[in-house]
């Protein structure tokens, strides 16, 4: 049976059983998935500190292919949906490590993944190339995530990241 949809997941990073997503700053595939039309499913709400002064943060989570056998062929990952707010950009960028390596850590979530080049990548025709994902392994994805300064209060600031590829039938 070819890949489908459900067989894609999205991890955390952060160590093996890492659930906190401020704590998804690199290091090992946990084995929590992050929940989809959660809100702060990767990032923090932004504080009113934050938005006054601009805020600069980094997460990086894996995409993972779960099948039982195939390789998820040509994996591309894109910004499908940006979020509502003129005042947040997103950003997204590969990870360096290898498909089913260790990602780099980072000290904290404001400081940038040493040799990550983020890109707007918004839409599919922008998608960056992940390449091959065999049954079972996963690939690091990071995002930046940038608040202007005087930055307006917005409910639901979310965007949508989406992964697609090719299998064998």
């Amino acid at each position: 049976m070819p890949i489908v949809a459900g067989d894609i997941d999205f991890h955390l990073s952060g160590g093996a059983a890492n659930a906190v997503p401020d704590a998804a700053l690199g290091g090992a595939i946990s084995s929590v998935e992050i929940v989809a039309a959660t809100v702060s499913n990767l990032f923090d709400v932004v504080d009113g500190d934050e938005a006054d002064a601009g805020d600069t943060e980094y997460r990086c989570f894996y995409v993972k292919n779960n099948h039982g056998s195939l390789t998820l062929q040509g994996a591309e990952v894109w910004v499908q949906t940006e979020t509502p707010s003129v005042d947040t950009d997103e950003e997204i960028g590969l990870g360096t490590s290898a498909v089913n390596g260790i990602e780099q850590t980072i000290a904290d979530e404001s400081t940038a993944p040493a040799g990550v080049v983020f890109s707007q990548a918004n839409g599919e025709g922008s998608s960056l190339a992940i390449g091959d994902i065999p049954a079972g392994e996963h690939k690091a994805i990071w995002v930046k995530r940038v608040i202007s300064a005087a930055a307006s209060a917005v409910n639901a600031d979310a965007s949508l990241i989406r992964v697609k590829g090719a299998t064998a039938a």
